[in-house]
């Protein structure tokens, strides 16, 4: 499983108002969202009118895919109309294979055998 993570910061130059601001970044996760399986979130701070911090996340199974929808991403945000991307910083990090090698999560606390064959009243392994 790979996560595949980006943080774009947009100059809106033309924004005067916390309206205008809103409506360059709303539009934005909006497009984004609409033609990309990302999660899109404002990250930064959120007082100032001509700057914004996006936040982008991608999951799969390869971490060519995650490479390909942040570049997209990043395309999309290269083309505003409104404003102008600044700064950029992606990252791909894997997490093993299916998921395999992460602690602590609830994958520790399952009973597998009942998972794939059973009901949920039978998931939870009570050793």
């Amino acid at each position: 499983m790979f996560v595949g993570v980006g943080r774009l910061v947009i100059q809106i130059p033309g924004a005067q108002t916390i309206k205008d601001r809103r409506r360059v970044v709303k539009s934005f996760k909006d497009r984004v969202r609409a033609k990309l399986p990302v999660s899109v979130a404002e990250v930064g701070d959120t007082e100032r009118l001509q700057v914004a911090t996006l936040g982008v996340a991608v999951v799969s199974n390869e971490t060519a895919r995650c490479h390909e929808i942040l570049a997209a991403a990043l395309s999309m945000a290269r083309v505003l109309p409104d404003a102008v991307l600044c700064d950029v910083r992606t990252e791909v990090l894997a997490f093993g294979g299916g998921g395999q090698g992460l602690s602590g999560g609830i994958e520790q606390s399952l009973d597998f055998e009942a998972f794939e064959s059973g009901s949920p009243e039978d998931w939870k392994d009570d050793d």
